[in-house]
C-alpha cells in the first residue's frame, strides 16, 4: 500500500499540488484522473522520485519515501515497475534486452536467470519468438506490451503506469487494460494508472481518484463515478465521453 499525505509541490511560487492525501490500495488498479494541468503527472513522479516534493509524506507499507536518505531509496526504487507514456523502449537494444535492462541495474541474477526471466515476462504479456527484433520492427500495440514485460521484470511491489493507453486504437487499448488488471490481480502488485480514458476507468477501476486544479477532489469506485454529484467531476466525465464519441 501507498499512503500520501498533506503532500505540495510548488513551481515557481505557484502550487500544483496542494495538500494532496490519496490512499493508494495493494492488489487494485488505483486509476488517478483528471484534466491536463490538475497535477496527477506530477504526482505520479513525486511518487517515484523523479521530482521531489516540498512538504507532506509518500509512505510505502509505513515508511516514509521523502525522509529516507538516498540509499533507502535505492532499496525501494528496486521495488518499482514503471511503464511510460510512450513506452520508452531504448531503439538501439533488442526486445530482450529491453526487458533484462531493470534486471541488469538492479539484480545478482546470472545472465542464465536473467534470460529466463525475460522469457517468462514476454511469454505473459503473450510475446513470444520476438526477442530479437528491435523496437521499430514491431507494432505499437506491442511496445507497450513489451514495456509492460519490462516493468514487471524485477518483480516489482508497486507499478506505476503513465497514460498507458496513449497513442493505441481501442482494440490494442482494452488489451493493454485488461493486461494491467490482470498482473495486478495476480502479482498482488499496488498499481497506480495515470489515465483520462473512461473506458480504462469503466473497464478496471477499482479505485478511481479525481484531481482537479492541484487538489484531492473526489475518490470512490468505477460504479459510484456514474452517481457521484461532484458538479466538477461531472463535467470532466462528460467532456471525455463527449470527445470520445466526437472521434
Amino acid at each position: 500500500m501507498i499512503q500520501v499525505k498533506h503532500l505540495w509541490k510548488y513551481f515557481n511560487a505557484m502550487p500544483v499540488l496542494q495538500d494532496v492525501s490519496i490512499r493508494f490500495e495493494k492488489g487494485k488498479t488505483n486509476l488517478i484522473i483528471g484534466s491536463s494541468g490538475s497535477g496527477k503527472t506530477v504526482l505520479m513522479k513525486c511518487l517515484v522520485g523523479l521530482i521531489e516534493a516540498d512538504r507532506g509524506e509518500i509512505n510505502y507499507d509505513g515508511k516514509n519515501f521523502l525522509d529516507m536518505p538516498a540509499r533507502k531509496r535505492k532499496i525501494i526504487r528496486k521495488q518499482l515497475g514503471m511503464l511510460f507514456q510512450g513506452g520508452a523502449l531504448f531503439d538501439s537494444l533488442t526486445v530482450e534486452e529491453n526487458v533484462m535492462f531493470p534486471l541488469d541495474m538492479f539484480s545478482e541474477m546470472s545472465k542464465e536467470e536473467k534470460l529466463e526471466r525475460a522469457n517468462m515476462c514476454l511469454k505473459r504479456v503473450n510475446l513470444e519468438n520476438v526477442n530479437r527484433l528491435y523496437p521499430a520492427e514491431i507494432s505499437g500495440g506491442m511496445k507497450k506490451r513489451v514495456a509492460i514485460a519490462r516493468a514487471i521484470s524485477n518483480a516489482p511491489q508497486y507499478l506505476f503506469c503513465d497514460e498507458p493507453n496513449s497513442g493505441l486504437d481501442p482494440t490494442n487499448a482494452i488489451v493493454i487494460d485488461n493486461l494491467i488488471r490482470d498482473i495486478t490481480w495476480e502479482f498482488n502488485i499496488t498499481t497506480v494508472i495515470n489515465t483520462h480514458d473512461m473506458n480504462s476507468v469503466m473497464e478496471i477501476g477499482d479505485k478511481v481518484s479525481y484531481l482537479y486544479m492541484g487538489k484531492f477532489w473526489w475518490e470512490g469506485t468505477k460504479e459510484e463515478i456514474l452517481h457521484t454529484d461532484n458538479a466538477e467531476l461531472n463535467k470532466f466525465v462528460y467532456a471525455t465521453e463527449l470527445l470520445r464519441i466526437l472521434k
